[in-house]
């Protein structure tokens, strides 16, 4: 068997007339799969939390794309009144909404809570998202085809749930606390693909995950560690504009399928060409799915309807 084959931007279809909500679309992999979007002609909305450092996105975004107008709307995904104030105005705005990717997130950070109580990593990088796609639902559904798509991180295959701890109350640990939250993610998408395919609608969900992309997420990666792994770096790394194409290919190959798991195919998983990888044990097990489904309705109040 040979190689697999290279999948790149140039290869995205025309997504004139379609309307794309990127949350974290202010920088890194968001705006590169925003930027990516709107030069295909897609209506784009950066869905961010600072809309004022959101002001340099769209300009650049302009700059690649003579003809877009990408929009800007005020989420913050760490509170739940906030992504409810952003799923009303994206419902009175859009009768209809074609492509919603799940990108934001945080990483690593110190032990926090948000105004909602949850544990930081989880309440952003998972809850969040669980909350808004639940919110704009009936939106995705009145457009044929339309895709959801929530981005992960190959780290999902070390993230374990505790169900006993799930907002990490008794124990805390950065790195155990983002492997869960973005095993939370894979999860969640899985099984949105289920309960979709299983009601008849024919939106879809994926998952897709970077590699390793030079981005800020990284920014509270110990000084210790940062100066460990900067020789091995350009081994691993690679620029967001490639980090971004495994979702880029869940949100717009028409030879994707609901329930694929998008990420680099190279040895390590972190970088190489882009296609349907295999997701980590814990993701594909559908009670745990369904469990932790139940607690994020509970959680965050918003119960999905098919």
């Amino acid at each position: 068997m040979g190689a697999p084959r290279q999948w790149t931007e140039e290869l995205v279809p025309d997504q004139s007339g379609r309307t794309a909500v990127v949350t974290g679309a202010g920088s890194g992999i968001g705006f590169e799969t925003a930027r990516a979007l709107a030069r295909r002609g897609a209506h784009v909305v950066l869905a961010v939390r600072d809309v004022d450092k959101a002001a340099a996105a769209v300009s650049r975004i302009r700059d690649t794309a003579a003809a877009a107008g990408p929009a800007v709307l005020r989420l913050d995904l760490a509170n739940q009144a906030s992504v409810r104030e952003a799923a009303k105005e994206l419902n009175d705005r859009f009768g209809a909404i074609d492509l919603l990717i799940n990108n934001a997130g945080v990483m690593w950070t110190p032990e926090s809570r948000t105004a909602d109580g949850f544990e930081l990593q989880f309440a952003t990088n998972h809850l969040g998202h669980f909350a808004l796609t639940g919110l704009l639902l009936d939106a995705l559904r009145a457009r044929p085809g339309a895709r959801i798509v929530t981005i992960s991180s190959y780290l999902h295959k070390l993230g374990r749930i505790d169900f006993d701890d799930l907002n990490a109350e008794h124990r805390y640990g950065r790195y155990r606390a983002y492997n869960r939250s973005k095993l939370a993610n894979v999860m969640f998408a899985l099984e949105l693909q289920r309960r979709l395919a299983e009601s008849g609608a024919d939106t879809v969900s994926l998952a897709a995950h970077p590699g390793l992309a030079a981005t800020g997420l990284g920014r509270h990666i110990p000084a210790a560690l940062r100066t460990l792994g900067r020789p091995l770096a350009p081994l691993f790394l690679q620029h967001a504009g490639t980090g971004m194409l495994a979702g880029l290919r869940a949100a717009t190959d028409p030879a994707a399928r609901g329930g694929e798991f998008h990420g680099p195919l190279g040895p390590t998983g972190t970088r190489g060409p882009v296609g349907p990888a295999r997701p980590g044990r814990g993701a594909r097990d559908p009670h745990a799915r369904g469990r932790l489904w139940a607690e994020s309705e509970r959680l965050t109040g918003v119960r999905y309807t098919f």
